[in-house]
């Protein structure tokens, strides 16, 4: 379980990345590439600057590669008067990158915990959804990240996490079907234990709808 715990927070192991990273001028020139074997001209005057802007681009789509959960959760309030119910945070927009073409995912993301020392500052919970989005992802795979860093660095009675994204790789390619929702949900303690949270936290959903 550790190991499982470890390997969705922590950053690729370093065995699995590039002996070194590519310089800007080599990535500048990856994009160069592409623009040709997509049968443009890099040298005309609409795209000369443009890979120079898309390597700028990844630095900030892909900025969560270098934060870190653990700093988005460090600040625990632990006056708040004895509240040891549930805290709910929804609709959190999201935009992150399917890792299998490289094309966005736009969704929002649904909090919810049972804090046991504390609560964190809400745009903490927002800020670790960024944590894992911003690099690039499968729905599932961020579901859990965001559900396991809570119960790791939070250690709640239990975490439910809801992500409902539409998947640009679903409708810009393959069958194109534009509006398609996918849905993905993670439950630990209470909430995976007790079926009534559940539906409580189903209800608190749709109670601002």
């Amino acid at each position: 379980m550790d190991a499982v715990v470890k390997s969705l927070l922590s950053r690729p192991p370093a065995a699995e990345k590039p002996a070194e990273r590519p310089t800007r001028e080599e990535a500048e020139a990856a994009v160069r590439v592409l623009l040709r074997w997509a049968g443009d001209d890099p040298d005309r005057e609409g795209l000369k600057e443009t890979p120079h802007r898309v390597v700028k681009a990844y630095e900030e789509f892909f900025r969560g590669y270098n934060e870190e959960a653990g700093e988005a959760l460090a600040r625990v309030f632990e006056e708040v008067e004895g509240y040891d119910d549930l805290v709910l945070v929804r609709d959190i927009p999201f935009v992150s990158h399917c890792e299998h073409h490289v094309v966005p995912f736009v969704g929002k993301a649904h909090i919810a915990y049972y804090p046991t020392g504390g609560v964190v500052g809400l745009s903490k919970l927002a800020r670790l959804v960024d944590v894992y989005a911003r690099r690039l992802q499968t729905q599932e795979a961020m579901t859990a990240q965001v559900a396991t860093a809570i119960d790791q660095y939070l250690t709640p009675r239990g975490v439910a996490v809801l992500v409902e994204a539409e998947h640009m790789c679903m409708s810009m390619r393959g069958v194109m079907k534009q509006g398609s929702s996918t849905v993905t949900v993670q439950f630990s303690g209470v909430f995976r234990d007790d079926p009534n949270e559940q539906v409580h936290f189903y209800t608190l959903l749709r109670g601002g709808r």
